[in-house]
Parts: C-alpha cells; sequence; structure tokens
C-alpha cells in the first residue's frame, strides 16, 4: 500500500520570539515494512541552518536553528511510503527465559534490546503496573502471547476519551482513570512490560483511517498515533520485534498492518516528540496541527503544490470506534 502523509504545525508567538533552535522528528522510518518515497520539509521562516542526523535509535530528526525575531513558524512535512503487512511470526520462548535473557549477568552475553527494559521518565516503575501485567503473564507463557493477551486486556479495560489526558498526564494517572488516548495506553503497555523483565518500546506514526459512511474526508483532520513493540528473541537477528497496538487490539510484525506508517522509536514519548526546542522570547503562543493521512491508488495521485491541510488547533483526539487515534503535541521549552 502507498500512503502519503502531510504534517503541518504551526506556532503564533507573542511577543516574538527573537532566536530559537528546534529538532524535529517528521521523517518516517525506512526499514523492514516500509519504504521512504518521497519526504521533504519546509520550515518558514527559513532557518539559519539545518542538518539532518541519526539519533542513538535511528531515527532520522531535523535539527533548525531560527536567529531572526518572528511570530510565526510554520513546519510542513509531506511523506509518501509503502508499506506492507507481516503478520505475527510463530514464537516459542517464554516470558521468563526472555526475561533472563535481558537480565544483566557478570560476563554475560550483551544483547542491545536490554536498554528497553529499564525505566524511561513516561514508563515509571511502580506496583501498580506489575499488578496489572501479572494476570497475563501466567508461568510458562509465551512471551508473544502473553504481550497480545496484555494489549487486549488494555484494549477492552480502557476507554478511549479524547482530552480525557495531556501530552504530560503520568501514565500511573491514566491507568488508575482506566482512560486516555493511545499516548496513554501505549505508555501503560510499556511500563506493564517492562514490570515484567522485557524491553518494550514506544511507537511514533500514523493510521490511515476512513470517513464515517456518508460523509467526507476533511483534510487535516487525521492525527498522529502511537503504539508499542516487543522484543522477541527467539525470532531472527534484527527482525525480533513485534509491534502491538492497544488503542485498536491490533498487531503485526514491525507494524500492525499495512495502514499504519511508522515514524519514529524511542522509550518513550519523550523521545520522539514530533517538534520540540528551546526559544528566547514569545512568552506565549498558540499551537496549531493538521495532519492528512491518504491512501495512493494510482502513480499520478500526489499532493498538489500549495495544497495544505486545514489546522486544528491544539491537539486532536479522534475517537477510537471512527478506527481512528491519536495525541498529538509538539512540546517546547520556552526560555524568555
Amino acid at each position: 500500500m502507498k500512503i502519503q502523509v502531510t504534517h503541518e504545525t504551526r506556532y503564533d508567538y507573542l511577543p516574538a520570539v527573537e532566536t530559537a533552535q528546534h529538532m524535529a522528528y517528521l521523517q518516517p522510518m525506512n526499514g523492514h515494512h516500509q519504504q521512504l518515497l518521497n519526504h521533504s520539509l519546509l520550515i518558514s521562516p527559513t532557518p539559519s541552518q539545518s542538518r539532518l542526523t541519526a539519533d542513538v535509535f535511528g531515527n532520522v530528526r531535523c535539527f533548525f536553528s531560527l536567529q531572526s525575531p518572528h511570530t510565526v513558524l510554520e513546519v510542513v512535512a509531506h511523506s509518501v511510503v509503502a508499506t506492507v503487512a507481516r503478520p505475527l511470526p510463530h514464537s516459542s520462548i517464554g516470558w521468563e527465559q526472555t526475561r533472563e535473557l535481558l537480565r544483566y549477568q557478570s560476563g554475560g552475553r550483551f544483547d542491545a534490546a536490554a536498554e528497553f527494559s529499564f525505566t524511561s521518565p513516561c514508563c515509571p516503575r511502580h506496583p501498580e503496573f506489575t499488578a496489572y501485567a501479572r494476570p497475563s503473564f501466567a508461568p510458562g507463557f509465551g512471551v508473544l502471547a502473553a504481550a497480545k493477551d496484555l494489549m487486549r486486556r488494555i484494549h477492552t479495560d480502557f476507554t478511549y476519551e479524547s482530552q480525557s489526558t495531556q501530552v504530560n498526564t503520568p501514565a500511573l494517572d491514566a491507568l488508575v482513570q482506566r482512560k486516555g488516548v493511545c499516548q496513554d495506553f501505549a505508555h501503560i503497555m510499556i511500563a506493564c512490560l517492562r514490570a515484567m523483565g522485557l524491553a518494550a518500546r514506544y511507537v511514533s506514526g500514523y493510521l490511515l483511517t476512513q470517513p464515517a459512511p456518508g460523509t467526507i474526508k476533511l483534510r487535516g483532520s487525521d492525527a498522529s498515533h502511537a503504539w508499542v513493540a516487543v522484543y522477541v528473541p527467539d525470532l531472527p537477528r534484527d527482525e525480533r520485534w513485534c509491534d502491538l497496538d492497544p488503542t485498536n487490539d491490533r498487531a503485526g510484525w514491525y507494524s500492525p498492518g499495512e495502514d499504519y506508517v511508522t515514524l519514529a522509536i524511542g522509550r518513550d514519548f519523550g523521545d520522539v516528540s514530533p517538534i520540540r526546542g528551546v526559544i528566547h522570547g514569545g512568552a506565549s503562543h498558540t499551537l496549531s496541527v493538521g495532519v492528512t493521512v491518504e491512501p495512493i491508488t494510482s502513480d499520478t495521485q500526489f499532493e498538489q503544490p500549495g495544497s495544505r491541510p486545514k489546522l486544528q488547533e491544539q491537539t486532536q483526539f479522534p475517537r477510537r470506534d471512527q478506527s481512528q487515534s491519536q495525541t498529538q503535541s509538539q512540546s517546547q521549552d520556552a526560555n524568555s
């Protein structure tokens, strides 16, 4: 499947920002389940400097610097990717054995996936996560089977409720209230998996959605999405991550499905915020975000020049019963 994504971000500042430095995670990954066919990033005003680098997790990020006063910042990312669905593979390794392989042992073999078994700012260690996870981890249960059961329980037990949480809502709060958005569900599931000694990582991206019957899909009405990947060590080397989406109860090998676009991976949302930065000035600002995710059904169907999604002010939280979920927030630290 070919999918095109247009992700537009706009900041309106008051008063003007004097100087700024930003980091953008807006280029989809190019890997096992998807091929990046085209990508462009338009920034206005034009940065005084910009460069692409790879972070420690293999994500491509764009650093850019603005050294002149500005009251508006616009960042438009347009990407075209080809995706492939890969069903979950067969795995027989138990979750206890997986836990032991990841545990540090003096003189033992180091597995790089172990870094995803530790706590992170958005996924702390807490007995409540262990207690919630434990029913899915019966003795001798397979690691992949246990992770799938945990995914389905979160999907069943939690209510997807727009604006019930904020980007900085602790995962423990969302666990207690049993509601949230996809970012919350991903953080809860990661915290539960790590509480059992397993390696789990946060995946940001997009999900292709369809409008309700009899309605027209509005441009800019889509949103970013988030899900989880769990490490399964008995799979072929370099192919040991399986993706699980607790918001929609879908799973697959390196992607929950061909209608998903993977943007970046990290320990949690804090590693892969779409845009973050440090600014001098701009005591207050308004954030607007517009995302459009569309299938490409012919080689000539691409974004028309000058066409932009309608901006949605602040965060967009689609309803799960429309097969769409997301938590979109560009974090920014301001020094005025």
